[in-house]
């Protein structure tokens, strides 16, 4: 399942610098605009304790943790819906992706010069949020010219519900509103807005870069951001970009995590940043263990045990059967599958089983 998020924000507000702690691929990190002109993608592994735990018991010849691909995209600046800057390439790149992480400025620092002259976290928010809605407006403008007609004159109820749904995110875009914060009711409705593959109604989560001073409680402008994005129902993380690239150069696990005690994180910036995005999308994992491979497996929140299936095989979908399931906190608690089994914890599940995070899982199926 190749899901991405892309880390999108003006020009100089630590990106690339992210981008380099997240996943050890070296973006040019300059201090001048467009140093990345092509998007980086870098695989990142979503760092799951349970895997190792159950390792610990079944002893596999190897662990596979599941992914999510990060995108860094070019800093846009205004005017970029039109074309300005690098626009036409970062909206295209930005298109391509499930999610969006915006980082944000929250930091002084004299030596690394911002776009616009000044730190205003919430301004530069207000900048791509602008471009990003012009953009959308062009997408609905064109796609309102084309069922309009059909909605007033005719009995085409598609175009009718097409019709609604398109004036209501219009209506939003033109209050200076994103696609994400207008909500529908029917299933009909929601399917009609997720065709339009709009760039504001992706998912976001507000990455606020701060100093290292800032890093544990966050600072005035990070007080800004929460107040600015408080309608959103969007996330925010506080992130030291500069202290994790320091982080990440420390090769042993000992030394990161003293390093993490003498300045106050419980966890580093860059698993909270996985974590989350992880969530932002919707996502949660599902677990195998056998002697060959203690797995990870991604799927969407809600899935049932077939469509779960599926990830694995094609072929484990089609024919179906059912689902033993090991809940992780049993296995744990018993030490092995055979143990589970001898105490009455495995469960039997069908079709219609929702499958629920963390569950160990093994399919039976037949083709």
């Amino acid at each position: 399942m190749a899901l991405q998020c892309g880390i999108v924000g003006l020009p100089n507000v630590g990106k690339s610098t992210l981008f380099n702690c997240l996943s050890n691929a070296k973006a040019q990190a300059a201090n001048f605009p467009f140093c990345t002109i092509e998007p980086n993608v870098g695989v990142i592994t979503v760092p799951d304790e349970r895997l190792n735990k159950l390792a610990e018991l079944v002893h596999p010849q190897k662990i596979v943790p599941t992914t999510v691909e990060i995108v860094d995209i070019a800093g846009l600046v205004k005017g970029a819906s039109k074309g300005e800057g690098l626009g036409n390439k970062f909206l295209a790149n930005i298109r391509e992706t499930d999610a969006v992480l915006h980082v944000l400025r929250c930091f002084d620092d004299d030596n690394v010069t911002h776009v616009d002259g000044k730190i205003d976290p919430v301004r530069d928010k207000e900048i791509i949020d602008a471009e990003l809605q012009l953009k959308d407006l062009e997408t609905i403008e064109s796609r309102i010219n084309k069922v309009e007609k059909q909605a007033k004159t005719g009995g085409d109820k598609d175009a009718k519900l097409a019709f609604e749904v398109y004036s209501r995110i219009r209506e939003a875009l033109l209050r200076g509103e994103s696609a994400r914060t207008v909500t529908f009711v029917t299933k009909d409705e929601n399917k009609a807005a997720h065709d339009l593959f709009l760039l504001t109604a992706k998912p976001v989560m507000y990455v606020c870069n701060v100093d290292e001073a800032s890093a544990v409680g966050g600072n005035k402008y990070v007080d800004a951001v929460r107040e600015a994005v408080k309608n959103e129902n969007a996330e925010i993380l506080i992130v030291a970009a500069k202290i994790e690239s320091e982080i990440a150069e420390f090769e042993t696990y000992e030394e990161r995590e003293m390093f993490l005690n003498e300045i106050g994180l419980e966890e580093s910036g860059m698993n909270r940043l996985i974590k989350s995005a992880y969530k932002l999308l919707n996502l949660q994992t599902f677990l195998t263990a056998g002697p060959q491979e203690v797995r990870a497996w991604t799927f969407h929140k809600g899935w049932k045990a077939p469509q779960c299936a599926g990830v694995i095989h094609t072929d484990f979908e089609k024919g179906f059967i059912r689902a033993e399931v090991i809940k992780y906190e049993d296995y744990l608690r018993y030490g092995s599958e055979a143990a589970v089994k001898e105490a009455g914890k495995m469960s039997v599940e069908g079709k219609e089983y929702v499958v629920q995070d963390g569950d160990v899982m093994h399919f039976r199926f037949n083709v």
